[in-house]
Order: structure tokens, then sequence, then C-alpha cells
């Protein structure tokens, strides 16, 4: 059985007294993180939460049968064990994005049924505006964070609640327990992905060559010390919460920086020297610029870190090139995937080696459909495609029928995850990724990818960030318009950018536009956010 609630129980009843968590000046051992989490169950189940309705009792997929609980959390221990402790209670946890504003924290409670909220401290205030609307949740826990907002009235303090809570083992756990994954809402409104448990770890959360199964996974985790993981994005990041995810489940240790308000390169920096971090989690160029530039400000003894893993955004060629001459002895791991599929391909970088983008190896059980989802493309052909993922894929989306239909089809009695991206099947088990479909601008019948004009722009020495979108155009219905950002004390004009992108790309999908800003907004995780871009643009352009 593959549950993760269980692999965690198993690992620490062979791994108990080894360094299991670590967060400022706290360090949790196994056994400490599982007293922990049971506490939290007994807090959720005494509540009245848990699992009401298995899935093999009619369930749709779209439907579950679980209390969900929202995890309204900085980074830190907390985030973790609300993870665990709820899927302990048989609870399906879930991720809030910790910069929504009221309304859309009225959207997001609502529309994932939370009947439970573990938050920092900082957010009572918006909380204590909003809660009445959310009428369905009965149980508030609040987490101590030192900024002084007293505890909500009807809330309890997480750590009173801990101490109060029986660490009872957690009983009838099942493969079928839900794991509830909310997609960032860039270009849309927010969905919950539903993954039966047993297939998220199945998909995204064992690293290569380990045999998904309880007793290998568990073997595998006893032998040696584990590695020393730093995820550093927010854990309300599917990459970030994976990644420690996956390093537990080797018998890793996982360290917290200490800043988990915002990207702090130099305690990012600090924390790896500190803690002696082999493996580190980024996403993309909106993360590893601004540790570079850190770099080049401060040193660190970094000898220990071995694998910078980037997934969720565009790390291009020469940022790797530069992350790889700064670390010698380090290597890339590129993961392409998504909340809908899990890891699908990967790519991997090596000092000594040139650095490329946007081409992966497949992993097994990923494929590129045709356009119209009428079969496979063959490798080789040039055809573009879908990305698609068979074998462990999720139910569907909480509540809506018909986006689970249209997300995950059954093509040729095999059941898909084709979350929206657009690539091209290479021989040798190669891709060639072009970009997610959502933010493709048809300019003038020509479908162009804001991924690759993106990457194009990054190649100019004063860039950098970038995102790009579609604007309206009155010949050509849109135009390719990038917001740049620029390095501090640097220039560039518009030729100088199109002349940059044009060695790298079709002179069709140069930018007709440029708008410049003092910086690009990105998620927390890193993700561009198309939807503030493109109101930036047409209001630079006058064309809102």
């Amino acid at each position: 059985m593959l549950n993760l609630a269980a692999l965690h129980e198993a690992i620490a009843d062979r791994l108990a007294d080894r360094e299991c968590l670590v967060f400022r000046d706290r360090r949790f051992t196994w056994s400490q993180l599982t007293d922990r989490t049971r506490r939290l169950a007994s807090v959720l189940r005494e509540a009245g939460l848990g699992c009401h309705r298995e899935r093999d009792a009619g369930l749709a997929n779209w439907e579950s049968g679980q209390d969900h609980v929202g995890l309204y959390l900085l980074n830190g221990n907390e985030y973790l064990e609300g993870l665990l402790g709820g899927m302990k209670a048989r609870c399906a946890p879930f991720n809030v994005n910790y910069r929504y504003v009221d309304e859309e924290l009225v959207y997001l409670f609502t529309n994932a049924h939370a009947t439970a909220v573990i938050y920092h401290a900082t957010f009572a205030p918006t909380l204590a505006r909003i809660r009445d609307a959310l009428p369905r949740v009965r149980l508030w826990l609040q987490v101590d964070d030192g900024s002084g907002e007293p505890l909500l009235p009807g809330a309890k303090d997480y750590e009173q609640a801990l101490a109060d809570a029986r660490p009872d083992p957690p009983e009838g756990l099942s493969p079928d327990d839900l794991y509830i994954l909310y997609t960032g809402g860039t270009t849309g409104m927010p969905k919950g992905v539903l993954w039966r448990q047993e297939e998220i770890v199945r998909a995204a959360l064992l690293p290569p060559r380990v045999e998904p199964a309880l007793p290998a996974i568990v073997e595998r985790a006893a032998r040696g010390d584990g590695p020393r993981a730093l995820p550093s994005p927010p854990f309300m990041h599917g990459a970030a919460h994976w990644a420690a995810l996956t390093m537990w489940h080797v018998g890793g240790t996982v360290i917290v920086q200490s800043d988990t308000t915002h990207l702090d390169p130099h305690d990012i920096w600090a924390t790896v020297e500190r803690e002696r971090v082999q493996q580190m989690t980024l996403v993309g160029d909106a993360f590893a610029r601004p540790l570079l530039q850190a770099l080049g400000e401060r040193s660190y003894d970094l000898s220990s870190l071995r694998t910078i893993t980037s997934g969720g955004a565009i790390l291009t060629a020469a940022t790797k090139d530069a992350l790889l001459e700064a670390i010698p002895g380090a290597r890339i791991l590129d993961v392409l995937g998504s909340s809908e599929s899990g890891q699908q391909a990967t790519q991997v970088s090596r000092g000594g080696e040139r650095a490329s983008t946007g081409d992966f190896d497949l992993s097994d059980q990923n494929v590129v459909l045709r356009e119209d989802l009428s079969g496979v493309v063959e490798a080789g052909s040039g055809e573009r495609g879908w990305l698609a993922r068979s074998g462990p894929v999720p139910l569907g989306y909480l509540g809506d029928a018909e986006k689970t239909a249209r997300t995950f089809p059954e093509i040729d009695g095999v059941r898909y995850s084709v979350p929206g991206d657009r690539a091209i099947a290479e021989t040798g088990g190669r891709l060639t990724l072009l970009g997610r479909d959502s933010v493709t601008i048809n300019s003038g019948g020509e479908k162009i990818f804001a991924e690759e004009v993106e990457h194009a722009l990054k190649h100019h020495p004063s860039v950098f960030d970038a995102v790009v979108v579609g604007t309206p155009h009155e010949r050509f219905g849109q135009q390719v318009t990038a917001i740049v950002q620029l390095r501090p004390g640097t220039t560039a004009d518009d030729d100088a950018l199109r002349e940059t992108c044009e060695a790298h790309i079709a002179r069709y999908k140069l930018p007709r536009a440029v708008v410049y800003v003092d910086q690009v907004l990105r998620a927390p995780s890193g993700k561009a956010d198309y939807r503030w871009a493109r109101e930036t643009a047409q209001a630079a352009l006058g064309s809102a």
C-alpha cells in the first residue's frame, strides 16, 4: 500500500533518532515529527474530521468523501506537519496561496469545501474579515509566528492543541486517500487536482530506480545517511513540498531556510553553507538569477552542494551555465511536470557541457498526443502535439466534471492526463517543449508560445527577467508584447532586444512592443503571473 502517512510512519520506525527536519533553531528527529503529526491528527479527529465516505462507495472522479484542511502557511515545520497530520487523520490537506486577497481566498476555501484551516498568525486579520463567509470551517488552528497577532475568537493555538492531544497511531489509512493540489490560477481560477495518494507517489514522489512498494521504499530510506535537502520555494507550491516528501522517501533531512516571507538569496546560501546541504530545489530563472547575483556579492562554502533541481518555470541555458560555473562539482536536474501530471521529463546538465533549454528526456508512460487527440505522435515526425501522461494520473478536478473529462481523456482505452503543454516528440526518447497552450499568442494565424520568446529575450545581457503576452493588434489580432525588467545599471532599447531575439527565434515571433518595468511580478513559487503581465501591458499600451 502506498499512502503518504503510512510511508512516513514506516520510515520513522526505522530512522527514529535520525534528523528529519531542520527549521531555524528547531531540529526534529523522525520520532519527534511522528509524535507531533500524530497529535495533530488527534486534534482533527476530535473535531469530527476525517474520511466519511470511501472511494469505492460510488464517488465520481471529481468528488471527495474526506474533510479538507487548508494550509494557509508560510514555510516551516508546521506546513509539512499539516500535510502529514491531516493525512494521518484521513483528511485531505490542500495548499493555500498566501498572496491571495480576501475575494480570492473566499473563492478558494469555498471551492475546496474547507472544514479546517491551519494558518500563521500573521494571516489572522485577513481571516477575521472573511471567516463569516466560510460557514463550513469548524476548526481554526493558529500558529504563533512572532507577529504578535492575538488568537482569533474560537480558534485554537497550534502548539497548545498538540500538547493537549494524544499521539495515537493512525488507523484505516488507504491508498485511495486523497492528495489535493490547487493550481496557481495565474491564467484562470484555481482548480483542485485530486490524486489518489498511491498515484501521486508513483508519479512524482519517488526518485528514479526506487521500486514503488512500501517495503522497498523503507529499505532504500534506511540505507546510508540520506541527503540533506533544501526546497527553497514556498511549500504551497507543489514543486517544493514534492521535493521535501521525495527526500523523506529516501531517508533524507529536509532543511528550511530562516527567512520564509520572501526570496532572500543570502539567507538561502548561508543555510546551504551552515547545514551542509547536498540537494537544493529552486524554480527557474526567477530564483536562480537572484541567487547568482548574491554569489557575486559574497562568497559561501557550497562544496557540499551536489544537485540543484529546478521545476515549475523556465531555467535558461545561460543561467544553467552560470550556476555550474559558480558551483563546481554540482549538477542541474531540470524537471518538467505539472500539478495534473507529476514528473514527465528531465534534463541533466553538468559542468564542462554546454547547457540547453527546452529539450528533455521523456520519462516512462509519457508521450506526445496528436493535436486532435486521435493518437500518439510519431517520434521524429516534427508534428506538434500535446504532452501527455498515462499510468498514474489524477482522478480529476474537485467539483468539476467537465474539466475533468477535458483534461483526463480516454484514448484507445488508455486514460491520459493532458495538462496543456505543447511539445514535439524527437527520436531517442527526447522531447522539445514548446510551451503552455493557455499562454499561446495567435498573431496573424501563427501560433507563438510565450515561453520561447521569453527564452530568447533572456539571452540579452541587460535582461534580468521577462514575461511575454499577447495584446490586441488591429491587423494581426494579437501581437507579441514583452514585459521586461532590466538589470540594475544597464540599458537596452527595443531594437537591441529584437536583434538578440532574432538569433534564436523566427522574425514573426519577435516582440512588436516592449514594456519596461521596475520588477516583473511573479508568484512566490517563481511562476509567471500572466494575468498581471497582460493587465500591465494593456495599460501601458492603452489597449485595456
